[in-house]
């Protein structure tokens, strides 16, 4: 029997396109309104893969996550870029004089924030996911209020489109893990991206050290985050994607930071979507 995959949010979310775009239209998902919910029901055994969002192009990393990854003990085995266009909905017969309050993710409103500019009786209210205000506005038929979701929401849940496209950059993309309990079974000569979570200590040119046995390997570092460490004040631990041509290399640069780096994980190894 095949399981769900999970996701934050519910159906019309962009994590659920992403799972109607990687994986297909029919598969079936298990909705979570927290990241914490999604994941629990990928270690209880609910569903076998998840997907998570990592980081926007606007609006940069989304934290928490790459932390729920690592305390998990998670394996990424795929990933995917998704073009996020954000569109303005409401009840049939609204306009943007009737709206009151826009309801949508943090995320969201932050990407949208300069088009509301000019409609300052507009009050902007934080909720759980975007697509759950749409489902929300639906069921309940809230009138005066909008919501900023995806074109498949308004299409699932029947919502007229006030706006489209209504981010502040019109190019805006997130990239999203696709996690599962255990590493990926792809064939060792498709991999070419890498995701590394490791500490250093806190001295002069430890870190410029690891990136200069990446090059001299030649890994392509694509990403760096830096995560506090709670229990140790002023040391950090460092998140790392990386893409190489042959696995080879990525080997030769494994073996060596290994034994240099602290707590050293390897959180997934997977195909680069960029190629």
């Amino acid at each position: 029997m095949v399981k769900p995959i999970a996701i934050q949010g519910v159906k019309g979310s962009f994590h659920h396109q992403v799972v109607e775009n990687y994986f297909d239209m029919t598969s079936e998902v298990h909705e979570s309104l927290t990241f914490d919910n999604a994941v629990e029901s990928l270690l209880s055994g609910k569903s076998d893969a998840m997907v998570m969002a990592l980081e926007n192009s606007i609006a940069g990393s989304i934290i928490p996550n790459y932390a729920l990854i690592d305390t998990n003990n998670l394996q990424i085995v795929g990933e995917y870029y998704l073009d996020v266009q954000h569109n303005l909905m409401a009840l049939h017969g609204e306009t943007m004089d009737t709206i009151k309050e826009v309801h949508s993710h943090p995320m969201a409103l932050l990407q949208c924030k300069v088009f509301f500019k000019d409609f300052p009786h507009i009050k902007l209210v934080e909720a759980k996911d975007t697509a759950e205000v749409a489902l929300k506005i639906k069921e309940q038929n809230l009138s005066g209020i909008a919501a900023i979701a995806s074109a498949t929401a308004a299409k699932l849940y029947d919502l007229k489109i006030l706006a489209k496209s209504i981010q502040t950059i019109k190019h805006n993309e997130t990239r999203f893990a696709i996690v599962k309990r255990e590493n990926s079974k792809i064939e060792r000569n498709s991999i070419n991206k890498a995701s590394l979570k490791f500490e250093l200590d806190h001295k002069r040119g430890s870190l410029a050290t690891i990136l200069n046995v990446m090059s001299d390997c030649k890994l392509n570092l694509t990403k760096i985050q830096s995560l506090p460490k709670i229990d140790t004040p002023w040391k950090y631990a460092f998140f790392v994607d990386v893409t190489f041509n042959t696995y080879n290399d990525f080997e030769k640069a494994l073996a060596i930071i290994k034994i240099m780096a602290e707590n050293f994980k390897l959180l997934g190894e997977y195909k680069n979507a960029r190629l």
